[in-house]
């Protein structure tokens, strides 16, 4: 933890500039995550020493200038003018610096002590743009240090620099508006100062110009203050005169002036050869071709599948026989060494928990996989690319191109997504994102299509799980269009603007924190709300409401989770799984659907392993070091299998248990219909509200009103889009 004497230093920067490679390479492990204050977007922060000096620095979210149009723009905006960090460290892209420097340039403004980290200047390089740091420097009155973040060059020059900056006066940066502007921010300067309250935020000129450019959190924290309503009409009156002695909007006027100061900057610091055609820029033209482009990205998520669906089934049946054999023995063992073992707390540790979370962790190697490859995807810049792609097929039907980023972050949870829904610029952007986001098949449905796949689809089940993904998507595309037309027409679309990062080979580190992140967050679901929801349905299964059992010694039919889900199960009848236990696990994937998977473990509990014929504790662990091995070995041998060279059949064709249950209960439940029935339970929990923390989230952004059309709509969805695979399947003879 960070003492009460470190040195606070604050990371900022343009978004794919570099900055939390920079952040990561400088802090190293010693990093930790919350979140803002009042906030839900998350804050990183970290620590290093130089000298023996202890630096605590946050990241603060990716930002292109002080003004802020976006959630994260106003959380970088509010830190620098209310915090006053000692420094504040600027990641500014080397190859395209004019863009970088409207942001150094409003930090400069600001009058705080300013690092500038002139990233990627190896691809600045690449590109034939030299750059002399050493006049940039004098013309910003800051130190400059040349990097390449992502392989940790300069990382130390950018230590010394800080520490070098920490203490030292800076000037404060003054660019010349022209004179209409600066006759009108001279007046402004001179009503701020007359009012002591205001003239303490910070410097009277920077808070002339936020005020002048509209910004919002100023005015409101202007607003707060004594005085302040004088301000603000006086500052409402300078932006009147501007627009009448110019003929633009007061932030036109300032935000031309700025980029001209700023062109004309760069033109002195920089020069260029002819540069011949980047290997990435070769790969765009065909990455972000209009036509090959969807095509591409088609193929490079049917990739990303067969790696999540095949390759790793090898892990996934390595875990499962782990935990449900030496496990649930070991777990035996210990409680019959304290003589707990044989009653209801037996049944607890091996029926609940075991049977609950065990079921869920069996699919870690699954996520693992898909996390690994979104990493991948997202740390070589080709995510950005397929937003761009995407952009002009989504405007077609009315949804903005930056929904795409959202919806990608989708696909591995929805509760991040639709806080990411918070970077789009307009209010009916972000809410029809945010109706749309749950449509995305998160991570944590991948369980359910695995399991039901492997039994009903064993010879396809990557193209069964590929079809849920597509289906998600048109799902949303298709409400995306009607809500557009409907309820959340747009009537000024909002231009889509991205800057592309170099497209670039991912980096080690970056892509272990990232995998490491999620599938962290991921296991610690599972030991807490799987956990507490495992114990929950164990309870209900173990409270008999009718026949003559007792606790933890009923019928599954007689409990009390039994009732219930006989209470819903004639309205899931007409899709195909109406008998109870399936309307119990659709019930409980409500609070994760993880949980589905847990609950069916539990519901069609089988023990696999005969009492008489387990072996020792030692024969255990050999078996599961053994075995561990193998899976590695066959999972080496399935990669061929991605790109259609099935050298060797890994499949085991001989079904679990609980596999050989499933099938049984969904051939009973659909007469005979088996497939049919388990491919509307696929599409019900794909389209059906994906957990109760979406659904928490969802009303934080977007209002309890919002939130039951979201709920109650999806369910609503997902009734008929199940309804329509198993009855339309029926009716052409199909299953």
């Amino acid at each position: 933890m960070s003492g009460a004497n470190d040195r606070r230093i604050a990371i900022a920067g343009c978004p794919n500039a570099g900055k939390t490679s920079l952040f990561n390479q400088l802090t190293g492990a010693k990093q930790k995550v919350g979140n803002w204050p009042g906030q839900t977007v998350e804050q990183f922060s970290g620590e290093f020493t130089v000298a023996d000096e202890r630096f605590e620095i946050v990241d603060l979210p990716g930002a292109y200038g002080l003004v802020a149009v976006s959630a994260e723009e106003a959380i970088a905006a509010t830190y620098l003018a209310e915090e006053r960090p000692e420094v504040v460290v600027t990641v500014a892209d080397a190859s395209n610096l004019a863009g970088s420097l409207h942001l150094v340039a409003q930090i400069a403004e600001l009058g705080l002590r300013q690092v500038v980290a002139l990233n990627m200047v190896d691809v600045a390089e690449r590109r034939g743009i030299e750059i002399d740091e050493e006049r940039l420097s004098a013309a910003l009155g800051v130190e400059v240090v040349r990097t390449v973040a992502r392989r940790g060059v300069g990382t130390a020059d950018v230590k010394s620099a800080i520490a070098r900056a920490d203490g030292r006066q800076s000037p404060q940066l003054v660019i010349d508006y022209g004179p209409v502007v600066e006759r009108h921010i001279g007046r402004l300067v001179e009503d701020i100062l007359a009012r002591p309250a205001v003239a303490a935020v910070g410097p009277a000129r920077w808070t002339a110009l936020q005020l002048l450019a509209g910004d919002a959190a100023m005015r409101t924290r202007i607003g707060a203050l004594p005085a302040g309503d004088e301000v603000l009409a006086a500052a409402a009156a300078d932006r009147d005169g501007i627009a009448a002695e110019s003929g633009f909007a007061a932030e036109m006027v300032l935000a031309e002036r700025r980029f001209e100061w700023i062109t004309r900057l760069v033109g002195a610091m920089t020069g260029s050869q002819e540069p011949g055609l980047l290997w990435s820029d070769r790969m765009d033209r065909v990455l972000t071709h209009r036509f090959f482009g969807i095509p591409v990205f088609l193929g490079v998520m049917w990739i990303v599948l067969r790696v999540t669906a095949d390759v790793t089934a090898p892990y996934l049946d390595w875990v499962d026989a782990t935990v449900s054999g030496p496990m649930s023995r070991w777990a035996v063992g210990l409680l019959g060494l304290v003589g707990a073992d044989g009653g209801w707390f037996e049944s607890l540790i091996v029926d609940g928990v075991l049977a609950g979370v065990g079921a869920v962790l069996v699919f870690v190697p699954v996520l693992f996989a898909l996390y690994l490859m979104l990493a991948l995807l997202e740390d070589s810049g080709y995510m950005s690319r397929a937003a761009a792609v995407m952009d002009r097929a989504m405007r077609a039907v009315g949804i903005p191109g930056k929904a795409f980023l959202p919806m990608m972050v989708g696909f591995g949870c929805t509760v991040p997504a639709i806080y990411a829904t918070r970077t789009l610029d307009s209010s009916r952007d972000r809410l029809l994102t945010g109706l749309l986001t749950p449509f995305m098949s998160c991570g944590a449905r991948l369980p359910v299509y695995i399991l039901l796949a492997a039994v009903f689809y064993a010879d396809s089940k990557s193209m069964v799980v590929f079809a849920m993904y597509l289906l998600g998507i048109a799902v949303a595309v298709l409400i995306g269009f009607l809500l557009s037309k409907t309820a959340l027409r747009e009537d000024d679309p909002t231009p889509f603007v991205m800057v592309l990062p170099e497209f670039r080979l991912p980096n080690t580190r970056t892509v272990w924190a990232l995998v490491r992140q999620r599938t962290g967050s991921f296991i610690k679901g599972a030991g807490t709300t799987i956990l507490l929801a495992s114990i929950a349905v164990w309870l209900l299964l173990a409270l008999p409401v009718t026949g003559d059992g007792g606790f933890a010694d009923t019928e599954i039919e007689n409990s009390a989770f039994g009732a219930v889900s006989k209470g819903v199960a004639p309205v899931l009848d007409p899709l195909g799984f109406g008998e109870w236990e399936q309307s119990g696990s659709l019930l409980s994937g409500f609070v994760a659907k993880e949980v589905v998977v847990s609950t069916v473990a539990q519901l069609y509990a089988v023990d696999e392993t005969a009492a008489e014929d387990a072996p020792g504790f030692a024969a255990d662990l050999a078996d599961v070091g053994t075995s561990f091995l193998e899976a590695g070995a066959d999972t080496l041998r399935a990669l061929p299998a991605v790109i259609g060279l099935d050298f060797i059949d890994l499949e085991d064709d001989t079904p679990t248990a609980l596999q050989a249950a499933v099938r049984t209960s969904f051939e009973d439940s659909s007469g005979g219909r088996g497939q049919l029935a388990a491919l509307g339970f696929m599409v019900f929990v794909l389209l059906y509200t994906p957990c109760m923390a979406a659904v928490a989230a969802f009303r934080q952004e977007f209002g309890t009103r919002w939130m039951w059309v979201s709920v109650i709509g999806q369910f609503a969805i997902a009734w008929a889009g199940a309804f329509i695979v198993f009855q339309g399947g029926r009716l052409v003879g199909l299953g």
